[in-house]
């Protein structure tokens, strides 16, 4: 910024002060509405200060209160769950070590690229998801409420994780662990283990019938689960009053619950590598097999991974970067947050699998156990002959490397019977290719590991609140992307939205903890976000590229950061980003068409899971889920084209933060110059009748559909004004 800026600043207004004054003296006397008209002109000199880079007068609008916590809200948002339950399963499926090069491959392609995008975009128009897709052009203000809806379905459900997480760990607080061993029912006669669980597992049973409660199909509710609803209140409660103040609030939170869950995985991971068979685990996970790398699946999913691991769409990047002050190096902050998020899933993935290493290891000397016993009741009854038996194998104290020799000679002489003998073969590497994610990896697998680890009831606490701190960091930036959009576009007051939104969700989501709440859980993890974020961030992509013009985005960005991007940003949002998400989107449709839509549901009778299709009113919520995310899109779209608001009657405003105090302007006043008057609405203030229009539009700004009345806050500075640089918009 120029160092003479106030000065130049100060005149200009002034020849605003007198402009104003003698379009007043002109205006006709008999007018009283218009001669109390209060102009919202503020003396330079006494209240206005404008803001310059290094100046200690802040803005309005709520920031950060240091770059950390801006970093660790970022890093909390973008860090979830899905680090630790999703990526593993795919890094196994999906050929093991093979897979992070197509990870890394389109983390550089679509993932740093677009997370930049949104980061620049919030940064440079200082708005929510709303009020930044509504100053691009008013046509596409529909993006911005698509990403509302979307975030607010995924928090319906993902606050619901973080319920279940609440309780385990409250459960967690006792020696043994409840999930430790099968229960015991005791009738007239005798006592014995409860049929469900023998059938299955302690944990297995300790989740599904526990703490689900779990109905046999979507269609049996079974009512209300009251365990699950007062932690799905509690976690709601959390929620809200880590929101009710913004980023003041929950910014102060990120500290604890974005850097506590890194405590957690290296305190598990020091753990898990000194247990017995970890080493085994971590080589069978990063063990490469590149002939998976080339099937077309894997890129699919890693893509699929990339794009929501950094929440990308949601508008809570969108609506966190909006709180930075202008000058902010949001490209280091793109690179910074994508690295660690991807780091944190390569170490939450070696954590995981240093703990089902174990837990294989323990299950594989099981099985050598029991079919050691079947191998000794074989020879003494005849069936196999002591010769076959290598001299040095000792049964009772047999390894897993014996055994294995055992039944290889066994399955070699017996080739005929073999199968009638019922031998098993054990192998850890059987065990751990048996893939397991989400529910089934935390409150299941990894839940029973725990449950063989010395000081168990520690380890569960410690985890169980790492799950509890991870969605929480989820759960504010999803919250996020919904209230500040809202708070710039309608002006209603944060505490209230906060607490009426955080209400709203908590009485839908009652639907989630009925005992058939797992199934609705599945339901709009699968259908209420993918395909319309994908969307979403197309038309996010467009916007920028093709509506605001690339060239105009890539000097905006030389404005704000002091220096020009790399045109390998250029390229990338051009032309290879959208053609990667375009192929993705088209991808993800034919996936979706081809998998029968449907949910795992648990069959007590026979404690196994058995696939069921939706019916169809079960079909009819997926769809709607669908087309609701996405059709204030075209709903907004044929609004602004058919011009089917009123003009004149509009009463949503938008607000400018600029040179350090708020200008509320009316929406909808096209062509309507007393928009400077302050208190008075169009239809009490008469229009002076000016050969020139007092605004005109600034140099460079979007030219498709935006008003002449500034309704969007940025982009229109007052007549006679020379051009200001972009750091004072």
């Amino acid at each position: 910024m120029p160092k003479n800026s106030k000065v130049v600043k100060r005149d200009l207004d002034d020849e605003v002060i007198e402009s104003v004054k003698d379009l007043l003296s002109n205006e006709d006397s008999s007018d009283e509405a218009f001669k109390k008209s209060e102009l919202m002109v503020d003396d330079q000199e006494e209240k206005d200060v404008d803001v310059e880079e290094g100046s200690d007068v802040e803005d309005e609008r709520p920031a950060w209160n240091s770059k950390l916590q801006y970093i660790l809200a970022q890093v909390g948002f973008s860090v979830g769950l899905g680090n630790v339950w999703r990526f593993p399963y795919l890094c196994q499926k999906n050929g093991g070590g093979a897979y992070l090069v197509p990870y890394l491959v389109l983390l550089l392609v679509i993932g740093i690229p677009l997370f930049f995008l949104e980061l620049s975009v919030g940064q440079r128009i200082r708005r929510g998801s709303i009020g930044v897709w509504n100053y691009i052009s008013p046509k596409l203000g529909g993006i911005g409420f698509a990403s509302c809806v979307v975030c607010f379905f995924v928090a319906l459900y993902y606050n619901v994780i973080i319920g279940w997480s609440l309780f385990y760990f409250s459960q967690s607080f006792q020696h043994p662990l409840p999930w430790d061993q099968c229960p015991l029912v005791k009738n007239a006669s005798h006592t014995f283990v409860e049929p469900e669980c023998e059938k299955s597992s302690a944990t297995t049973y300790y989740w599904y019938r526990e703490a689900l409660n779990i109905s046999s199909s979507l269609s049996e509710s079974g009512g209300l689960n009251w365990k699950m609803t007062i932690c799905l209140l509690a976690a709601w409660i959390m929620v809200c009053l880590a929101m009710i103040k913004g980023i003041q609030s929950s910014g102060k939170i990120m500290y604890f619950s974005s850097l506590f869950p890194y405590v957690v995985l290296l305190c598990f991971l020091i753990r898990g590598l000194l247990l017995n068979g970890s080493v085994d685990g971590i080589r069978h996970m990063f063990t490469p097999k590149l002939e998976i790398m080339l099937e077309p699946k894997v890129w699919r999913e890693a893509a699929t991974q990339v794009f929501f691991a950094l929440g990308l769409g949601f508008g809570g990047v969108i609506a966190f970067s909006s709180y930075n002050k202008r000058d902010n190096n949001c490209h280091f902050d793109a690179v910074l947050v994508s690295f660690i998020n991807f780091f944190t899933s390569v170490l939450a993935t070696l954590v995981v699998f240093a703990v089902l290493g174990f837990k294989a290891n323990i299950i594989n000397e099981k099985c050598v156990i029991q079919n050691s016993e079947k191998i000794l009741k074989l020879l003494k009854a005849g069936n196999l002959s002591q010769d076959i038996i290598p001299h040095h194998i000792n049964f009772s104290s047999i390894t897993a490397e014996d055994y294995n020799l055992v039944y290889d000679i066994i399955q070699k002489v017996k080739e005929e019977e073999f199968d009638s003998l019922g031998l098993k073969s054990c192998q850890i590497e059987d065990e751990l290719n048996k893939a397991v994610q989400g529910t089934g990896l935390a409150f299941i697998a990894f839940t029973e590991a725990m449950t063989h680890f010395p000081a168990s009831p520690f380890w569960s606490v410690m985890f169980f609140l790492m799950l509890v701190n991870l969605g929480l960091g989820s759960m504010f930036g999803t919250i996020e992307g919904i209230i500040t959009p809202i708070v710039d576009t309608f002006k209603v007051r944060k505490e209230i939205l906060t607490v009426i939104c955080c209400s709203l969700a908590f009485f839908i989501g009652l639907i989630f903890v009925q005992r058939s709440g797992n199934y609705f859980v599945t339901m709009f993890d699968d259908y209420s976000a993918t395909l319309p974020l994908l969307i979403v961030v197309i038309l996010e992509n467009i916007a920028i590229t093709r509506i605001y013009g690339i060239d105009k985005f890539m000097e905006d960005l030389k404005d704000m950061l002091g220096f020009s991007p790399s045109q390998y940003y250029y390229y990338m949002w051009k032309y290879v980003s959208p053609l990667v998400l375009l192929l993705l989107l088209v991808a993800s449709i034919v996936q979706m068409g081809l998998s029968p839509p449907g949910y795992n549901a648990w069959i007590e009778d026979m404690a196994i899971e058995e696939f069921h299709s939706y019916p169809t009113w079960g079909m009819i919520i997926c769809i709607s889920l669908m087309v609701l995310a996405i059709l204030p899109v075209p709903i907004v779209f044929l609004v602004r084209r058919c011009n089917l608001i009123d003009e004149s009657s509009g009463s949503l405003a938008a607000v400018s933060y600029k040179r350090g105090r708020i200008i509320k302007e009316p929406v909808n006043l096209e062509g309507d110059n007393t928009s400077l008057i302050h208190g008075k609405s169009p239809s009490e203030v008469p229009s002076p009748n000016l050969g020139k229009n007092i605004y005109r539009k600034q140099t460079g700004s979007p030219t498709l559909d935006t008003a002449p009345n500034g309704r969007y806050g940025i982009g229109y500075l007052m007549a006679d004004m020379p051009d200001m640089p972009e750091s004072d918009l």
